[in-house]
């Protein structure tokens, strides 16, 4: 009956299906009469059969100007061929199957046919609507599956009314399925959404929220359908799934279909807070933007996370900042929105007391932020692309007053100092410039005391914090044991003692640098010095000025002895260092990282 060619064929080549039924109303010595085209497929059939059961047939057969119509092209048809068999045999008597796979297909072909009960009793298009009915839409996954098979047959399966009804039935019996499992697991019709093409599905889920769903079965629909849909992009949030497809290649049509699925997903999602794992979000962020989606679709991912932006983990927050061959930084710009909204959403809800930013009490959930950035900063510290600028525009966009301590910010900045090996002494003060040196813990003070990686300023710091802390201790256990002062001479007389102290570490500080500027000029000195005798001479007057020059500096340092008024006087210790090689450190193991 039917064949691939483009010649016509007779009943003694019918197509295979035809065949074995066996079953003919008229005799195949009957010869047909008319060619049917679909597509690249014809058949040879006879015009009283299709005329007797399709309207539109004819109409064609009767408004043609040819008064003998041997060849009629019905390439239009919905469902092509296979479907068009199907009529056919139908006009024939010939009895066939009709599944919840094939019933939209053949529904929308009767209508376009007009092989409907108004042109003749208990037609196509009748059985279709009865076997809808009473088989196809009973059932939750029925109603999917033909819902499904409308996608192939637009436009004419959105006019006809079949893919509103089977929204409407899939819509009200996911309803009924959320609120009332029947079967395990209780979410087992999330998965059955996932075949469903994203317009489809978009209209379920506008139909669920029509019918008072709660947010929590949409979230775990969309959740599902994502994962599915995405599953070689979002993968398990962990960051490592495989590149689906490349990044440089903006036009491919694979790389635009993923883009406005994501766009079309982002759009879908309910604005109730903490609906979605936050793990999710960021996946999704991640997707956003590696497909390079709309502004306002990023946007509105990095909204929903910094409002949940406390229960984040450091591996959460790295992944939209990584590509997915994890080799290279990709965006942080978004991480930095992301911590800029939250930390304005603390400010705005008035969680700071005193009206200061900076210095107000902080939330524990900022808190909280606070050390994961600072955790976060120390990840992605190694990578080289990863400029100062960068670096401390993060790092600030937290308040100085959320950090209790500053050892985890200090841990990222070493780390930072030790991936970069070249910056200059002013660059490292501006990557430590976001660090407060009094807020150090002991332990990290210690450890920065004797970092050579560090600026002399830092050093200093921590120096000066633990010999103010030092003496404090000291004049208050004299104080103690002699005599307990009144509380406003008390503080007259720390306030002094701060005020020598600070003077006396400005001193030092002095000292230092000239010490280094000296330095430098001696080792400049050596490298130019030959062998004549005029700078052998120079080279004893140098002698004599290192000798004044350190018998200073031991002076000041002096001042600083914690011993000084005990057994180990080191004041009066010879000040003759000319043997002291200055240029060459004791070694020591600095590094935490």
């Amino acid at each position: 009956m039917a064949t691939e060619g483009k010649n016509p064929i007779n009943m003694n080549t019918m197509s295979s299906s035809l065949a074995r039924t066996g079953q003919w109303v008229f005799s195949q010595d009957i010869p047909t009469d008319v060619i049917v085209e679909v597509g690249e497929a014809n058949f040879s059939l006879h015009k009283f059969m299709l005329v007797a059961k399709s309207n539109y047939i004819r109409k064609l057969i009767m408004e043609s100007k040819d008064s003998d119509v041997t060849r009629i092209d019905l390439s239009d048809i919905p469902g092509g061929p296979e479907i068009f068999e199907k009529a056919a045999k139908f006009c024939y008597g010939v009895n066939f199957e009709i599944t919840v796979q094939n019933v939209a297909a053949l529904h929308c072909a009767a209508e376009f046919l007009q092989m409907t009960d108004k042109y003749c009793d208990n037609n196509l298009a009748g059985r279709t609507q009865d076997f809808l009915s009473q088989v196809a839409l009973s059932s939750l996954s029925g109603a999917i599956v033909v819902l499904k098979s409308c996608e192939i047959l637009l436009p004419i399966s959105r006019d006809l009314g079949l893919v509103r009804r089977c929204v409407d039935v899939v819509g009200a019996k996911a309803c009924n399925e959320a609120m009332f499992p029947c079967r395990t697991p209780p979410n087992w019709w999330t998965e059955e959404l996932c075949i469903l093409d994203v317009d489809f599905f978009a209209d379920v889920v506008s139909s669920m929220k029509q019918r008072g769903v709660k947010p929590s079965s949409l979230a775990s629909a969309i959740i599902s359908y994502t994962e599915k849909s995405l599953r070689d992009l979002v993968r398990d949030h962990s960051g490592r799934g495989v590149k689906f497809s490349d990044p440089g290649d903006d036009d491919s049509d694979e790389r635009s279909q993923q883009r406005d699925l994501v766009q079309s997903i982002v759009s879908l999602l309910p604005s109730d807070k903490g609906l979605f794992p936050i793990n999710f979000l960021c996946s999704l962020l991640r997707c956003a933007v590696f497909l390079d989606t709309s502004l306002t679709c990023k946007n509105e991912l990095e909204k929903r996370i910094s409002v949940v932006l406390e229960h984040v983990s450091v591996d959460d927050l790295l992944i939209p900042s990584f590509t997915y061959d994890g080799e290279r930084l990709l965006d942080l710009d978004s991480v930095r929105r992301i911590i800029s909204a939250f930390v304005e959403k603390e400010k705005n809800v008035g969680v700071f007391n005193g009206g200061d930013f900076n210095r107000g009490v902080c939330s524990v959930s900022l808190q909280r932020v606070a050390k994961t950035v600072d955790s976060y900063l120390a990840e992605i510290a190694t990578y080289g692309e990863l400029t100062i600028s960068k670096f401390n525009a993060i790092a600030n966009l937290v308040p100085k007053s959320a950090r209790k301590s500053d050892d985890d910010l200090y841990r990222a900045i070493d780390i930072f100092l030790k991936a970069h090996p070249n910056l200059d002494e002013i660059e490292r003060e501006k990557v430590c410039s976001s660090m407060d040196p009094l807020k150090l813990s002991y332990d990290a003070r210690l450890h920065a005391s004797q970092n050579k990686r560090l600026p002399v300023n830092i050093v200093l710091h921590a120096l000066y914090y633990d010999q103010l802390k030092l003496r404090s201790g000291v004049e208050e256990q004299e104080e103690r044991a002699v005599v307990v002062l009144p509380e406003a001479l008390k503080t007259r007389s720390q306030l002094q003692a701060d005020t020598t102290l600070a003077k006396e570490n400005e001193a030092l500080r002095s000292e230092l640098m000239k010490m280094k500027m000296y330095v430098s000029d001696m080792q400049k000195n050596k490298n130019g010095a030959g062998a004549s005798s005029s700078n052998s001479s120079s080279l004893v007057s140098s002698k004599k000025n290192k000798h004044t020059f350190f018998s200073s500096v031991s002076k000041k340092l002096g001042k600083l002895n914690p011993f000084k008024n005990g057994s180990k006087d080191t004041s009066n210790i010879d000040e003759d260092l000319a043997g002291v090689d200055i240029t060459k450190p004791r070694r020591r193991r600095f590094s935490i990282s």
